[in-house]
């Protein structure tokens, strides 16, 4: 009887030894492929972080110049701004004439931004 539990054990120890090694093996592959599985990503990760510097240093450039266009229409703009006061100094001015009784033969604005007032001779 002991021989048989002997024989019995050393089967059972035999298939469990196979067993653990068929599950090793299958470890081994799984972690195999999950190697493989990193490193694409570590290579996809690389590409866009590339790509992305790329990109920001592209958007950069584009801020730099918007900025300087934006700086070279700047003097445009107040010139226009300076046009418009002017017109509408002149616009009131002539409002007050037309309604004032007097017809004086020349008009005067309040001034423009300079200060300078703003002189039409009417004939």
């Amino acid at each position: 009887m002991i021989e048989w539990s002997v024989t019995l054990i050393a089967i059972a120890f035999i298939v469990l030894v196979i067993f653990l090694i068929l599950t090793l093996r299958k470890l081994m592959a799984t972690l195999a492929e999950t190697k493989e599985t990193l490193s694409d990503a570590r290579k996809s990760i690389n590409s866009i972080t590339d790509e992305a510097e790329e990109l920001i240093q592209e958007a950069n450039q584009i801020s730099v110049d918007v900025k300087g266009k934006m700086e070279a229409v700047d003097p445009l703009i107040e010139s226009v701004h300076d046009m418009g006061d002017m017109i509408h100094d002149v616009t009131s001015s002539i409002k007050r004439t037309a309604l004032d009784k007097d017809n004086r033969k020349t008009i005067q604005t309040q001034g423009t931004q300079e200060n300078k007032p703003v002189r039409i001779k009417l004939k």
